[in-house]
């Protein structure tokens, strides 16, 4: 027997013992279930799922490659989720947007993604029951704010409870082999202004046309040889079409933040992260006397953010995030000095802090 031959026999056995390992692990999740159902506890735990990541990444000696620890786990999470109660998904779809890759990320392909026109039917998938969360864009780090997703909170009651941080890459995309011959490029808005540089460069006068999402982009230029799209790679494998260029976004590092929006808040993790929103009353020195709080119990703001209200002209609404967690004192105590002197306050949510993967 050759040397090859007996360390592939090696392998096999190995991975009967982990098959063997993930079928015992799924007897001990199906008698998780039961006892939340009993105690009426919430099947996904975003903690629970963190602490697991965490404590193997931590114990883990190599040489299996310490950055496939998370997804790989988070398949097995996902999977075994799957055996308690199928988990359904809203996102801004269709099928093949970056917010479908974020979810993912997220959740694992075990779960039950649906697929929803705008960001408020993804608010509304989860305020009816139809979906169990939602997730949202809320930010990029070349163009900034998803103002849409702000505003929704303003009448929802959902909170935040956790985020996914996804490292985004953009692909022209087209029926056609090469750049020569293509008269429009199809995309969602975020993703031609964060190509702005590469399309006056290779495509200068060519017609933009803005669509709902990248997919329908992809979708688009699928029935059009003469037209391209700005899409993901997946996209492109979806609608059978050619990327011409990969990597065209003008910053190397391009990141959307998204937010995963449910009924309840997460629990405590550590590494935390709070959300709130308020308006103030309007005298001269009202918004420094909002932030003497955070800065009397030391609280770090990560962003702030300003919204008109839709009141009235020169009304505007407040969007604050903050390191901690809302059962940290110091938080808490901001907290309760910022809203006995604001006219409208609310906790968005606490929720683990997303990592890039």
């Amino acid at each position: 027997m050759t040397e090859l031959k007996q360390l592939r026999e090696q392998i096999d056995r190995i991975d009967g013992q982990i098959l063997k390992l993930l079928n015992q692990r799924a007897e001990v999740v199906l008698k998780v279930a039961g006892a939340k159902s009993r105690e009426k506890l919430e099947l996904y735990d975003p903690l629970r799922e963190e602490e697991i990541c965490q404590r193997l990444e931590r114990e883990s000696k190599g040489p299996f490659p310490g950055q496939a620890i998370r997804p790989v786990f988070r398949e097995i999470i996902s999977a075994s989720l799957s055996l308690q109660k199928p988990m359904y998904v809203a996102y801004l779809g269709p099928q093949a947007t970056f917010t479908h890759l974020a979810c993912m990320q997220k959740f694992g392909l075990s779960a039950q993604f649906v697929a929803v026109r705008g960001i408020e039917d993804v608010f509304g998938a989860v305020e009816r029951g139809r979906s169990n969360y939602g997730v949202v864009p809320v930010e990029n780090s070349t163009e900034g704010i998803v103002s849409h997703t702000l505003d929704m909170f303003v009448e929802s009651d959902l909170k935040i409870c956790a985020e996914i941080l996804l490292s985004v890459s953009h692909c022209l995309v087209s029926r056609a082999e090469q750049l020569k011959g293509i008269t429009k490029v199809y995309s969602h808005h975020q993703p031609v202004a964060q190509s702005r540089r590469w399309l006056r460069e290779h495509l200068p006068g060519v017609e933009i046309i803005e669509v709902g999402s990248t997919a329908q982009a992809a979708e688009l230029a699928g029935g059009d040889p003469a037209s391209a799209a700005i899409a993901s790679e997946m996209a492109a494998k979806l609608y059978n079409l050619n990327i011409i260029s990969d990597r065209i976004e003008d910053a190397s590092s391009n990141f959307t933040r998204f937010l995963v929006i449910g009924k309840t808040s997460a629990k405590k993790c550590g590494v935390d992260k709070t959300s709130i929103m308020f308006s103030i009353k309007d005298r001269i020195g009202a918004l420094h006397a909002m932030l003497d709080p955070f800065a009397k119990y030391q609280v770090n703001l990560t962003k702030i953010e300003s919204r008109p209200s839709r009141r009235k002209p020169w009304d505007y609404i407040f969007y604050v995030d903050m390191q901690g967690h809302l059962e940290d004192p110091p938080v808490k105590a901001a907290l309760d000095d910022l809203e006995r002197e604001t006219l409208r306050f609310k906790i968005l949510g606490s929720y683990p802090v997303g990592s890039l993967e």
